[in-house]
């Protein structure tokens, strides 16, 4: 199986620290946000793993040449501009000739990959698209009404919502939608073959999952990493 990790993004929700480390190489428990990922990848099968890097791209090639690839096929892949979360693919689809993984460098979670993988295999849809459901504060109380009337009035309810988790597999197919050179967002692709008519398909994380985008959110990894990582050495 094989995995690309997008790990060039610039961090600014996460500055001052992503100024001088880039965000996949933050220390995390005795670990770091990368390492984390490519360890919880090979516990369940991953044997190749692509690193699309760009912004401090150099820090994370000196940080794997000591790590001896953890005894899986690590290729790093750097793009000369910014091409979003779906254009560095194109950089190695000549690579990609199989379904593959492909997730966030800023994502932890202790979801099983190989039921995953096995899961989007079976599915008649070419591109499946990892879930989560969370539950978001609400800031304000929320009227029910009855034309003119008030009847009730929940004192800031939570929300619940599915998004988009950060992982998703893609079989080859999908590459031919991807433009060559181009900035092109994963959210772009998903419109798009939507609007073609083509299966996207979903799979739900019931797992552990955190994204570490905010400076509060990588406060929590902190807190939370010995719980669900510490076992991945």
């Amino acid at each position: 199986m094989k995995t690309v990790i997008l790990a060039g993004g610039l961090g600014n929700r996460l500055k001052p620290f992503s100024q001088v480390i880039p965000k996949p190489l933050l220390p995390i428990g005795e670990s770091s946000v990368l390492e984390t990922q490519i360890l919880s990848l090979k516990k369940y099968g991953i044997t190749d793993v692509i690193i699309a890097t760009n912004f401090l791209s150099d820090y994370i090639k000196a940080f794997l040449e000591g790590k001896n690839n953890y005894g899986i096929n690590i290729i790093i892949s750097e793009e000369k501009k910014r091409l979003g979360t779906c254009g560095p693919i194109t950089l190695v689809k000549d690579q990609l000739d199989v379904p593959f993984i492909l997730m966030n460098g800023d994502i932890l979670t202790t979801m099983d990959y190989k039921i995953f993988y096995d899961f989007a295999l079976d599915m008649d849809a070419d591109l499946i698209i990892g879930t989560k459901e969370i539950t978001a504060p609400f800031e304000f109380g929320k009227i029910i009404s009855d034309g003119d009337f008030i009847i009730d009035v929940k004192e800031k309810p939570d929300l619940k919502m599915e998004i988009l988790a950060g992982v998703y597999v893609i079989k080859p197919p999908v590459l031919e939608y991807i433009p060559d050179d181009t900035y092109y967002g994963i959210d772009n692709l998903i419109k798009n073959m939507i609007d073609k008519k083509m299966k996207v398909a979903k799979y739900l994380i019931k797992e552990y999952w955190l994204d570490i985008g905010r400076i509060e959110d990588y406060e929590t990894a902190q807190e939370e990493y010995n719980k669900h990582f510490q076992t991945n050495k």
